[in-house]
Parts: C-alpha cells; structure tokens; sequence
C-alpha cells in the first residue's frame, strides 16, 4: 500500500566530528502540505533539509519519497527526486536572463544550439504558473530581490519540484513582497508541492503553515497542527523555557533631549528632522529604499549629507565621518553585521575593542592584552554571548550571537545615542528576546536609541516613538499607544492618520 506521505524521514542522525547535529530525528509531510520548521540557531534545522536535498549526508536513518526508500548522496540525486532548495542568499548567475536562470540546467539540452523563442516561451509560462509577470529576458541582476526569489522558485517548478525547501525566504523582503510570496506558495500548495518553510518569524509561520515542528539541540521537541498551537507555545518549545513576552518591559523613565537632527537632506533623502531623548527608543519604519539606513550612515557620517545639522545635548556637532561620530558618542549597528559590524576572521576580544582601542591602551598606544581580555570577558558575561572563548572568531559563532558581539563593541564605548539597522534579522526567537534585553538595557542607562526595522511588530513592541519615511521623507510620526500596522501602512502608501 503506498504511503500517504510525499517525504518520511526516521532517525536521522548525524555527526560533525563531536558535535551532535541531529539526534535521531524523525520528520513527515504530505502532499500539498506547508510545513514549518522553526527552533534555535544551531538547532538542526538546516542540516536536515541539507540532507534531504542531498547536499549532506546523513550518518545513519532512512528517507523515503512517496513510500520508497531512497538514498539522496547528491544535490543532483535530490533534484532528480524532485527535491528544490531555496536558501536566503539566492544561487542565480546575475548577468544572464531570466529565462537563462531557470532553465540553466537544460540550456541546449546536450546540443550546441539554443532554440530561444521556445527556450523564453517556457520560462514565461512557468514564471506565469506562479501568478507573476515578469519578463523572461530581462537580467537577473536588475530584478528586485523579490522578483529575484520568484525566479528561484519558477527554476525549482522547471525541474518538476514537487518538494520546495525555502530556508528564511522573507528576510530581505518588504510586508507587500511577503503577502505576494504567500500567494505563490498558497498556489503551488494546491497544485500538490509539498513546502518545508523555515523561518525565525513566527508571525509568518502562523500565517502560512498547517503544521509546525519544532528543533531543539537536534531533536524534536513537538509537532503540531497550527490550528492546535500558539506563538508563545511555540517560542516555550524551541527554547526550553517560559517566554511570558517576545517584547520585555522597559521600566525607566524617559528624559530631556539628548540628540536633534534638523533639515538633514541628501540626494537619497530631504528634509530630515527629529529629536532623540534620553531612555526613548525610536524606530525608522518604511519600506525597503525609503531612506531610513541611507538617513542612519549620513548621521554616522558614513555617507555624505547635502545639508544639515547635529544637536547632542543642545549643542552642534560637525559630523563627517565614523571616527567623529564615535568621538561624540553616536555608535551604528549596521544592516549586514557580517560585511560591516565585525571582522569574522577576528576574534571574539578583538572585535569588542575595535570601537575604543584607548580603553585597552597604554599612554604610548601600546595594547594592553591582559586589559583588552578583561574587559571582552566581562561583556561576554554580562550580555550571555555564548562562545568557547574571547579568543574564538566570531566566524565561528552563531547569528545571535555575532550580534551580541556587535552590541558588546558599543557597550564598549561612551555612546549617548545607538542606531541599529535590523538588530534582529536573521536571529532566533531566543537570541531575540535577549537583544530586545540588551536594547532595553541601553534605554535604561540614559542613552537614546534608534531601531530601524522591517518587522513592523518589532517596531510596535520597541518603540516609544516611530517616524515613518517614504521616498526619501519622513511621512509621520506615531508615539504609542497610536503605534499600530495600520496606522504604519497608511503612511507608508502615502495616506494620513487621524491619530
């Protein structure tokens, strides 16, 4: 009799070198099924769907595709099985066509010549499969990244997909991009593919998945039908622990002006004002190229403004450039932690005293090494970073935690204001929760803060106060308990609110 179920996975377990990646796992979903895997960085989830794509092997377990046993020792075995991986940072060859993306794989199909009608004609009836219209000759590289994504998913549909593997497929995209992700994967679920889903927000795995497994430490720690379960029993499952609030209470009170920026304008952004108080957090809402990050570099003088002017604590500050900036205690957390927060290759010590080498200095600028440690192991405790040491690359540290390293390094500092550009994006719940801590943390030491963010819940959890921008503007300004999606989106699209 066959099996009910499109992929069954038993006793998966598997090794790297001592470490117990998965613990005899077991996982299953049927046909035309949204299936969420969710749980902690480091929890096993991307070395399973690694092996069902082939790419990993496996040290001991079975995997069977519709009832039948399989071995899947290659990512070319995986597609032949009809296994499709999609993974954050998108596998396409930028400088060709659309066309030339999906079909990559058949191009002349052993032959020397291209029929190119037919060849455009094919890619623009798959890409239509997915209720999208995009041209099939354009250039990868000129595509928005979610028109990007879609061209991911007609490739994986021209191989005959009927498993579609998305690895934290909304972390670059904007709430309109994910709600038309959604409506692609809603259409393929009822052509019968069958969808493994990881993602850390949990907002959006409620909205689009029947069922949910949770990943702890390698192993199952529950599945269970979205209908039967709740985001908070769901966050308690993947940590270990009762999370009473995603977004912990502040409890300081706010103070005077401690930051003012007036008519800052540039060629991406004008007419830029706003104030920062002292224990306020604010946040920058607006859809991707808006011009919050592009107003945050200016500030930090990472990138050059037209006009403006600086106010810290009444008086004006002439900022050109990131050494001024710290100098007067603004600190950035970038949007990209690993291209612009930290030197991977580095260590854990190192990174942390990049921001004031004074502080582990000697009057003849000599490093003080046996100083520099004390103060990396004093944040590394204080801020719960786990690492095998201050001597260990941050590399080799999970994504919560490189950027708690990145916090550590402006905790470092004399900061009175702090800009995070996504502070969150790419954590897991609980490396979430505790950087929400650590903002927090910083509020109540009296510095101001600014969160510039995608995830609107973050922003309605955070925030004192939220400016909205819009084509280079600021828009509006909501200040809680008026910090609501609604009101945010209306100002986004251009509209007011009466609030």
């Amino acid at each position: 009799m066959p099996s009910k179920y499109r992929v069954e996975m038993r006793n998966i377990l598997k090794h790297y070198g001592g470490t117990l990646a998965l613990n005899k796992f077991s996982f299953k979903i049927l046909p035309g099924e949204i299936h969420a895997l969710v749980g902690e960085n480091g929890a096993g989830k991307s070395t399973l769907v690694k092996i069902l794509s082939g790419a990993v092997q496996k040290d001991s377990g079975d995997i069977f595709i519709d009832g039948e046993a399989v071995e899947i020792n290659s990512p070319r075995r995986g597609k032949e099985l009809g296994v499709s991986i999609i993974y954050q940072e998108f596998a396409l060859a930028q400088d060709l066509t659309v066309a030339e993306n999906i079909h990559i794989n058949s191009l002349g199909n052993g032959g020397g010549l291209v029929n190119w009608n037919a060849l455009n004609k094919k890619a623009a009836d798959i890409i239509q499969s997915t209720g999208i219209k995009i041209d099939p000759k354009a250039v990868v590289k000129n595509l928005s990244v979610a028109y990007q994504q879609v061209v991911e998913i007609a490739k994986a549909l021209s191989e005959n997909s009927r498993i579609l593997i998305l690895d934290e497929p909304t972390a670059v995209l904007t709430p309109q991009d994910v709600s038309r992700l959604f409506e692609i994967l809603f259409r393929l679920k009822e052509k019968g593919v069958s969808i493994i889903y990881i993602s850390h927000r949990l907002e959006e795995v409620f909205q689009i998945a029947d069922v949910i497994t949770v990943l702890r430490d390698g192993q199952t720690t529950g599945t269970h039908k979205k209908s039967e379960s709740s985001i908070g029993r769901t966050m308690e499952l993947m940590v270990g622990r009762e999370l009473t609030t995603l977004f912990p209470r502040r409890k300081n009170s706010i103070g005077g002006e401690i930051m003012r920026v007036e008519d800052f304008s540039s060629h991406k952004f004008k007419n830029i004002s706003f104030t920062v108080h002292k224990g306020e957090v604010i946040g920058f809402a607006g859809l991707v190229g808006s011009g919050r990050t592009e107003v945050a570099r200016a500030i930090f003088g990472a990138d050059k403004k037209q006009r403006g002017r600086i106010f810290l604590d009444g008086k004006e500050k002439n900022i050109d450039s990131p050494r001024t900036a710290v100098q007067n205690g603004i600190g950035l957390i970038p949007e990209s932690r690993k291209t612009d927060g930290l030197i991977l290759s580095m260590s854990v010590r190192e990174n942390i005293s990049f921001a004031n080498l004074k502080k582990v200095t000697n009057r003849f600028g000599w490093l003080n090494k046996g100083r520099e440690v004390d103060v990396a192991l004093d944040l590394v405790r204080s801020l719960g970073i786990r690492t095998s040491g201050v001597n260990a690359p941050v590399m080799s540290l999970s994504g919560g935690n490189q950027q708690k390293v990145v916090l550590a390094k402006w905790f470092n500092t004399k900061s009175r204001v702090i800009i995070l550009d996504e502070p969150t994006r790419g954590v897991d719940v609980g490396a979430k929760v505790d950087i929400y801590e650590l903002i927090n943390n910083f509020a109540a030491s009296g510095l101001g803060v600014i969160i510039i963010s995608a995830e609107m819940v973050e922003l309605i959890g955070m925030c004192d106060k939220v400016y909205v921008f819009n084509n280079g503007e600021i828009r509006g300004e909501l200040v809680k308990p008026n910090i609501t999606e609604q009101n945010i989106m209306q100002m986004i699209i251009g509209g007011s609110t009466n609030e």
